[in-house]
């Protein structure tokens, strides 16, 4: 056959893969057969802490590392590269994307491919567009000040993108895998991480739902895929570097047995009409209440701290308990887990209502309250307007603030100041 003919009928395969399901679904039966006459091993139970939730599910195939694929972006195709104080957050994106396709009729999980960043082409029908069968995971590359490139806990981020995915009814899969195809991508991208200890590098991996029929049900089809963007400022604070934050009783983020704790879409778009009404009044972030007791849950997307003087007089970090309610946040986890090492400072997880913050307040013992999350870090609350009054909070008015303790802590791992098991070094 000659080559002109080869390249057209590998290239018409190619697009049209769909057709032919039957060709490659004959071809995985195999497998099947093997996995059905081979003895089946129960996993071991792990109990796993408040803190770590994990998967119940292993899944049986995952794509694999070995079987990337790489297509280099033209030199048409290169995007010039924006100054680091130019940057914003997600307004900048990168050469290249990992991509990799879910088929339940081809046997599962395809090959993972790096590719030109480019468009996507999913059907107007996609599950992803209709009942919002999507979710999605937040993490940064960081230039450290040894130019090497660092992830932070990216496991954490994988374990909590598994559990979106087993809610969502979406095909869960390896994620020192994708771990290890996310470092491939930066690795091809890494003059895209900035110079900078004010600037990131961001990666969204997304997970969707493509298979193009009508129905709330679990999709036959789905797409992985992971975009990069380098960052800045998420937002803009007050002229004290602090935040204000609107708490309005009579509107909630997420409820018991909901999805609050999962990093789906459909819990932030209902959010953007209340954030629009607090910027109006003056305020950055909204403060999210639950039930009668109006019980702070988290703020804006991030998680919420306070620091107060307890009654045993002692200096106390607190935030509320991973209920179902609120995303267990990997700055969160790792805020815990550094401020329990401080002799200074007791650490507690516990429910906490804004009655109980406004009486800490008027009584002098609250110090300090903040948010913490990727995107932002550490970000200090300075007000909270809540039922038409403003609650001034103390906490940049701190000698010694824990919000800014913690903070140096984190950027001192990121960036490479100090060495840390929080850190992977990936170049």
């Amino acid at each position: 056959m000659p080559i002109r003919r080869s390249k057209v009928l590998v290239k018409w395969i190619y697009e049209n893969q769909h057709k032919i399901q039957a060709v490659r679904y004959c071809s995985s039966l195999l497998r099947y057969k093997e996995l059905e006459e081979s003895p089946q091993i129960e996993p071991e139970a792990v109990t796993a802490p408040q803190t770590t939730p994990r998967p119940q599910i292993t899944p049986e195939f995952s794509f694999k590392y070995d079987d990337l694929q790489v297509r280099l972006a033209a030199p048409y195709q290169l995007q010039p590269k924006p100054e680091a104080n130019e940057l914003g957050f997600g307004k900048y994106f990168t050469d290249h994307m990992l991509k990799i396709n879910y088929f339940k009729e081809l046997g599962g999980w395809q090959k993972p491919e790096i590719i030109p960043f480019e468009n996507l082409s999913i059907h107007p029908a996609a599950k992803a567009l209709h009942y919002a069968i999507q979710l999605f995971e937040g993490l940064k590359a960081y230039r450290g000040v040894d130019d090497k490139i660092r992830l932070f806990r990216p496991d954490l981020n994988m374990q909590r993108m598994n559990l979106a995915a087993q809610r969502s009814g979406l095909p869960m899969f390896d994620g020192e895998e994708l771990i290890k195809c996310l470092v491939r991508l930066i690795q091809i991208d890494q003059e895209w991480v900035p110079h900078s200890e004010s600037s990131t590098l961001y990666l969204r991996p997304t997970l969707i739902g493509t298979e193009p029929t009508f129905g709330v049900m679990e999709p036959d089809s789905a797409m992985l895929f992971a975009i990069l963007s380098p960052v800045s400022a998420y937002y803009k604070t007050r002229s004290d570097g602090a935040v204000s934050i609107y708490a309005d009783p009579n509107v909630v983020r997420a409820f018991p047995g909901g999805v609050g704790n999962k990093k789906v879409g459909s819990n932030y778009g209902p959010t953007i009409a209340v954030t629009s009404r607090a910027a109006k009044l003056g305020h950055q972030q909204v403060l999210w209440l639950f039930g009668p007791d109006k019980e702070l849950t988290e703020v804006g997307a991030m998680n919420i701290f306070i620091v107060y003087i307890n009654e045993q007089g002692d200096k106390q970090l607190s935030t509320p308990p991973l209920n179902g309610l609120i995303l267990p946040g990997v700055t969160r986890r790792s805020i815990l887990e550094l401020a329990s090492q401080w002799e200074d400072l007791t650490v507690k997880e516990e429910v906490i209502t804004m009655e109980r913050l406004i009486e800490l307040n008027s009584k002098g013992r609250l110090l300090e309250m903040f948010g913490a999350g990727t995107a932002v870090v550490v970000t200090p609350i300075s007000n909270v307007g809540y039922l038409e009054e403003n609650i001034p909070i103390p906490t940049m008015k701190q000698s010694q603030p824990v919000f800014q303790r913690l903070k140096d802590t984190l950027l001192a791992i990121q960036y490479g100041h100090i060495d840390h098991p929080y850190a992977k070094i990936i170049s």
